[in-house]
């Protein structure tokens, strides 16, 4: 019960998936990864398929929910926005056979947020990520906390 809590789905709990948003179902995703108590929680573009306002909550939900369980997190994504919003650090890997192409730290203070993405370094490293991307067809940015 206490991820439902944390995860602001308390009182949802005898809800079917049908009745719950998109976000919800995300919010459960995240729920039963976090119940087994992992040191590691690896998400595979968990915010792919939902719309942009959503996306974006989630991204808020997911950096809060980290900053009261402080485990690790390997978040896989192809938008380098979000990467830049949610990461310590980005790792930038080749397509197949995949290696790495490169390590970036990420020093935005806390919280990042809508006036992040308009600084003079986020558009720099946006800009260079893409070009890292674009030199190495296939590649993925995987983001880790």
């Amino acid at each position: 019960m206490r991820w439902l809590h944390i995860t602001g789905l308390k009182g949802f709990e005898h809800r079917y998936p049908s009745e719950l948003s998109g976000g919800m179902q995300q919010r459960v995703s995240i729920s039963r990864g976090l119940a087994f108590q992992p040191k590691v929680l690896l998400m595979d573009e968990p915010f792919a398929a939902l719309d942009e306002i959503t996306r974006e909550r989630l991204q808020e939900e997911l950096v809060s929910l980290w900053e009261k369980v402080r485990i690790s997190v390997v978040f896989i994504t192809h938008s380098i926005p979000e990467a830049l919003l949610l990461s310590q650090r980005i790792v930038v890997m080749s397509g197949r056979p995949g290696h790495v192409v490169e390590q970036i730290d990420i020093d935005f203070p806390r919280p990042r947020n809508e006036d992040t993405r308009q600084e003079p370094r986020f558009i720099e490293l946006q800009g260079h990520i893409r070009h890292l991307l674009r030199e190495n067809p296939h590649s993925a940015s995987a983001t880790t906390h």
